[in-house]
């Protein structure tokens, strides 16, 4: 078997934990940061886990990660 190329703009949005859960970052921070409030832009840096619907295909865009 080929080794499976990764693809290169899913390896920089996501990071997979030791439990096999994805990592993402939240959207809606990168511009027009006027309007929104401090703390929603506090909560926005956090990072979160993709929903149980995304997983299985972002898993396979980073089979090595």
């Amino acid at each position: 078997m080929p080794k499976i190329k990764t693809h290169s703009g899913a390896k920089k949005r996501f990071k997979v934990t030791k439990n096999g859960k994805v990592i993402r970052a939240h959207a809606y921070k990168s511009h027009i940061l006027n309007k929104k409030s401090t703390k929603r832009k506090r909560g926005l840096r956090q990072t979160t886990v993709a929903d149980k619907t995304n997983v299985a295909q972002i898993k396979r865009l980073i089979p090595y990660k």
